[in-house]
């Protein structure tokens, strides 16, 4: 090969090599170009939010009057049906009375005999014949037979079994032809006043305390007097559409069951309330003018939760949170972020102290729109 055709060679190979080289170099300079990755973010602003425990209840009416009989009796007639509305004094069973109505017929007998007998004692006195010790005794034994026969009639009154309360009818756990009395361990029914409700339920020890520390009063009657009204969760997942009030509260702690036992009042306009329903109590707490964050905006490592703020500058820097309640998606802060702050709202998995980052302003409402806001500061 010839010297010259080696050196084109050579020249060649050197010019293709410088190109590459150039390449490289504008390539990693156009890379080092590239902006920081984008990620959104929002400024925090103070909300005023609500949040809620939950507590399993139990619905009883405010009157619960079980109707047993005076005297014992075959049950002849049953006068009413289950979720019957009845009135005070309404006739509900009506007991067999045929052997009272013969032990009746017998007494006023015997009063009749009696009184014969005083009215023949009487003149006999009146003309010193006979000792007026005598009368008296008659007169002693007319009281005594008077006395039986109102007993035996009381008995038949009683045989009429009448409602003490106005109501709606429970369970009817006796039927014609059974045989009852004042000392049956169930009742014949009950018969309830739905017109309002009692919902009882209790709480923890925990939250017992929260209650004493942040509701207003000097004394338990006045925090709750001052409580909030709750709410009531059915057992198909409905709310009910009438608020309650919290009346009382035993104030003391149960050793077995490490609770405080609560009865709210609702309204039960249309009945739709009765005994033995079950359901979930709210009981609201609301945190005004509070810092809250979406849990989307935090991650958690070794058991705290960090959130990231953004500088001036564009980096990132990683926030340890003290947090005060869990509301649904989103924290309440106690701590680690205050107003006017700048958070990466999402993404927060990939970021690190002290990176650079291109932010993507967003509306703080927007990112806490599953939670309704009461008031804006």
């Amino acid at each position: 090969m010839s010297t010259i055709r080696i050196k084109s060679i050579l020249a060649v190979c050197l010019t293709t090599v410088v190109l590459s080289s150039c390449g490289n170099k504008q390539d990693n300079q156009q890379a080092g170009q590239r902006p920081p990755a984008t990620f959104p973010v929002a400024q925090v602003t103070p909300k005023t939010v609500t949040g809620y425990k939950e507590y399993p209840t139990n619905i009883e009416g405010i009157v619960n009057s079980d109707v047993r009989p005076k005297v014992s009796g075959y049950i002849q007639k049953v006068l009413v049906d289950e979720g019957q509305k009845v009135k005070k004094g309404q006739i509900l069973f009506k007991l067999e009375t045929q052997s009272l109505s013969q032990d009746a017929s017998a007494a006023k007998a015997r009063i009749n005999v009696a009184q014969v007998e005083v009215d023949k004692l009487i003149p006999l006195v009146e003309k010193n014949i006979i000792s007026p010790v005598q009368l008296e005794t008659a007169k002693a034994n007319l009281a005594q037979a008077k006395a039986n026969y109102s007993s035996i009639v009381a008995n038949i009154d009683y045989a009429m079994v009448k409602s003490p309360v106005d109501g709606y009818v429970g369970a009817i756990n006796f039927r014609e032809g059974s045989l009852v009395s004042a000392t049956n361990n169930m009742p014949l029914t009950t018969v309830t006043d739905i017109k309002q409700v009692y919902a009882f339920f209790s709480m923890n020890e925990a939250d017992y305390l929260d209650f004493l520390q942040n509701a207003n009063g000097k004394n338990l009657n006045e925090k709750i007097a001052n409580f909030p009204k709750v709410s009531l969760v059915l057992a198909n997942g409905e709310t009910y559409s009438e608020t309650g009030t919290i009346q009382t509260s035993s104030g003391q702690i149960n050793q077995n069951t490490g609770t405080v036992n609560f009865r709210a009042i609702f309204d039960n306009p249309n009945q739709l309330l009765t005994n033995g329903n079950s359901g979930t109590i709210k009981i609201p707490t609301i945190y005004e003018n509070a810092i809250v964050i979406p849990q989307e905006a935090t991650y958690e490592q070794q058991g705290n939760i960090i959130a990231f703020k953004v500088s001036k500058d564009n980096t990132v820097t990683s926030s340890m949170l003290n947090v005060k309640a869990n509301i649904d998606n989103l924290y309440v802060i106690e701590s680690g972020i205050k107003n006017g702050d700048t958070i990466v709202t999402t993404g927060v998995g990939k970021l690190k102290s002290d990176m650079p980052i291109t932010p993507q302003v967003v509306p703080f409402d927007s990112i806490i729109k599953p939670i309704k806001i009461l008031f804006k500061n």
